[in-house]
């Protein structure tokens, strides 16, 4: 294809993983620029990287001892990338034969390409992979095997695409930064890729899976399956626990809904309208589980707000001091937000929970100005307007 990309490649304490996606991507016929951004890493990586030689390898460090993650090191990559395009691509990858023709193929300006990743059952399946085990381990790794197996899958699969968006992926670095690039919420990592990718969506880019550009991946070894963070290959480290609770949760407040895809991993986005809950008899564990779900919440004085305030306030940028809000007696907030949902939370199920989950969707579906009860709750619908165009654009 004669185009050259940037493959960018954050990597912490990966260093055997990164050896392999190294040697891969300097395997493709093309010589692409290789951008390594080093994240604190204590296991040598650094000590590795100087000993290379190599024009076309562009290496960017985080001296530590604090990680940056992938959402404060991803963007500086960027700005570092010496080519047109970019390609996301994860330390524990092991990009396949003719990876980089194979995706190119289908990119233009206004589309983002990934490939297919070929995993071993360590996750689920899904129908936008493939299962086989080529090692779970970087020692254990079946280069010869899986190289075989390529020939015969690009063959079955030559010219197959579908619609979805999940690492690795290309696309034009100016397409990128159109959309701000990596949100600050999401900061060190995770939940920071769906926002992107629904981001990506919102701003029209069109989203290709190529069948035939294949990749290896050891799968989730940058912090959830990572002994130097305390897991282990299949057991979820404590780092990365805390931080998918953390962002999970900034992901509802900043969309409204949980990450939701289709079968193919392209994202699915409800309308982002401005509610309000109005809830009684709440208590301080039911704030907790409420308050990401709503743009205000109004409560009664008994729970103590400033406690919630300063316990939740350091795991978001989101000023929770005006979200929270007391409500006095005989405070008539019909009309401080679009929506108005009120209910009674003694009377909170398991069940009825699901209804505050799905707002967006009943709205959508069947909402129309005016008042509306269904179970516990009351909702009022002042006006229906969405915003959720106006998250596309992240703002440095």
């Amino acid at each position: 294809m004669n185009k050259i990309i940037t493959f960018i490649v954050p990597s912490r304490n990966n260093l055997e993983f990164l050896k392999l996606a190294y040697k891969s991507i300097r395997n493709l016929k093309t010589r692409h620029y290789i951008l390594i951004l080093n994240d604190a890493s204590i296991d040598g990586t650094q000590d590795w990287l100087e000993s290379l030689s190599d024009d076309k390898l562009i290496v960017h460090t985080n001296p530590g001892p604090e990680r940056k993650g992938i959402v404060g090191m991803w963007d500086t990559g960027v700005e570092m990338a010496k080519t047109d395009i970019i390609f996301a691509f994860h330390a524990d990858m092991v990009a396949g034969t003719n990876l980089d023709d194979n995706v190119l193929k289908h990119l233009v300006k206004g589309k983002v390409v990934c490939a297919t990743r070929i995993e071993p059952p360590l996750h689920p399946p899904g129908p936008e992979k493939l299962i086989k085990d080529f090692g779970i381990e970087p020692e254990e790794f079946e280069e010869d095997n899986f190289v075989y197996y390529l020939t015969n899958i690009k063959r079955m699969h030559k010219d197959k695409t579908t619609e979805g968006i999940f690492a690795p992926w290309c696309m034009y670095k100016s397409d990128y930064l159109d959309v701000g690039g990596h949100d600050r919420l999401f900061a060190p990592q995770s939940r920071e890729d769906s926002d992107l990718f629904n981001r990506f969506q919102l701003n029209g880019y069109k989203f290709i899976q190529s069948w035939d550009g294949l990749v290896y991946h050891f799968t989730s070894r940058g912090s959830r399956y990572n002994r130097h963070a305390g897991g282990d290959t299949g057991k979820d480290s404590p780092e990365w626990q805390q931080t998918n609770q953390k962002n999970m949760r900034n992901f509802i407040r900043k969309w409204g809904h949980m990450v939701k895809h289709d079968e193919y991993m392209k994202p699915i986005i409800p309308p982002k309208y401005d509610i309000g809950f109005v809830v009684h008899n709440i208590n301080y564990d039911l704030l907790y589980t409420l308050e990401p779900w709503c743009s205000k919440i109004y409560i009664e004085t008994d729970v103590p707000i400033i406690d919630y305030i300063s316990n939740e306030q350091k795991n978001t940028s989101y000023n929770l001091q005006s979200k929270v809000w007391y409500m006095p007696e005989n405070f008539d907030v019909k009309k401080m937000n679009d929506i108005i949902v009120e209910f009674n939370a003694s009377q909170l199920t398991r069940e009825n929970f699901q209804f505050i989950t799905q707002i967006p969707e009943i709205i959508q579906d069947s909402g129309e100005i005016g008042a509306m009860e269904y179970d516990i709750f009351k909702i009022t619908i002042n006006k229906i307007k969405t915003y959720e165009k106006e998250l596309i654009i992240c703002k440095k």
